[in-house]
């Protein structure tokens, strides 16, 4: 049986990977460590709790005697890095927490998985590492990294910490680099789920500038896909890129949520644009599809369908992330074991 130890398991992105590995791999094990921070929502999870094959731990990866004690536990056959804050705006606001999580977090799990001697890591990362695009072209695994936000200095920081661990002490790394993401569990503060959470009220959609800003969309099963391929067969010391080969506009988007919705483009509010804002991200995946026989599989229409689905099903599930109510599920869950 292959046991992996996933940190930031309770966020959006490793809650589905972790369902999704448990899924399709009946000999996977999981080890889910997570501080459980503002994003980090047990109750993502929750449906997989009784799962023999999951274990949830609460711990922060800046904390090198916990990290210790956990990769010490059993012997982990992979590590895969999600933990992470990852909003651009809350990075603008204080930088200081993605400075902590992102760039000493790495620094401590990379020293404790050297010392436990992990055969395999994955560092999650972004495609924000890499700055703005213009009109044309697209990020491939060799674009020089301009950061632009402190969120994604501090991403850039921790791949470059990774890069010299493999390259400084033969660290069996690998670095995976996505493009917007999109899906269920996604915390609403998330431009798609925010937008859907308050379309669905009645309340304005608030735009960033003249909304010309483009962003490549993609699936968050198609990047899980991705990072459990680089995990398996992606080589050491590599770096691989996901996108969904889906461009659109931040306007052109919202104004098709809208009509997905029913709901009239009068809900829309332009407001000043984010400090720095990236005008345009876009992905070369190829190095991804050819090496890792890995594609994108759902069309972004049909994606975004199915998550306006989801949105719709789980208002309350929304309602408790809104009130805070569902920080209180880690007490109910574990408070007593």
């Amino acid at each position: 049986m292959t046991t992996i130890l996933v940190t930031g398991g309770c966020g959006f992105i490793g809650s589905n990977f972790i369902r999704q590995e448990l899924a399709t791999d009946d000999a996977m094990r999981i080890v889910n460590l997570d501080v459980l921070t503002y994003a980090g929502n047990l109750e993502n999870l929750a449906d997989i709790e009784d799962d023999s094959r999951y274990e949830f731990q609460k711990g922060d990866i800046c904390d090198r005697a916990f990290v210790d004690s956990v990769l010490s536990s059993r012997n982990f056959d992979t590590v895969v890095n999600f933990a992470a804050e990852s909003h651009v705006d809350r990075s603008i606001l204080d930088s200081g927490p993605f400075v902590q999580t992102n760039i000493v977090g790495t620094q401590t799990l990379l020293d404790a998985c050297r010392a436990a001697d992990v055969s395999r890591y994955v560092q999650v990362s972004t495609d924000e590492v890499y700055g703005s695009l213009g009109d044309e072209g697209f990020f491939t695994e060799d674009t020089p990294l301009a950061p632009n936000s402190p969120y994604s200095a501090s991403k850039t920081a921790a791949d470059l910490l990774v890069r010299a661990y493999h390259h400084t002490f033969d660290f069996p790394a690998i670095i995976t680099r996505c493009s917007n993401n999109y899906g269920p569990y996604q915390f609403p503060e998330k431009l798609i789920p925010l937008f859907i959470s308050r379309a669905l009220a009645d309340e304005s959609l608030p735009v960033y500038g003249s909304g010309e800003n483009v962003r490549d969309w993609i699936h968050v099963l198609d990047h899980c896909r991705g990072i459990g391929a680089a995990m398996r067969r992606g080589c050491v010391g590599e770096v691989y890129n996901f996108g969904g080969r889906t461009e659109m506009t931040n306007i052109g988007l919202t104004r098709l949520l809208l009509e997905l919705l029913g709901k009239p483009e009068s809900l829309i509010e332009y407001v000043t644009d984010r400090p720095g804002h990236d005008l345009r991200y876009a992905i070369d995946c190829q190095k991804a599809e050819t090496e890792l026989d890995w594609t994108p599989k759902v069309p972004f229409q049909e994606g975004l369908e199915a998550t306006i689905r989801w949105y719709r099903v789980q208002r309350e599930w929304i309602e408790r992330i809104q009130t805070g109510e569902y920080r209180r599920y880690y007490e109910q869950q574990y408070g007593d074991r």
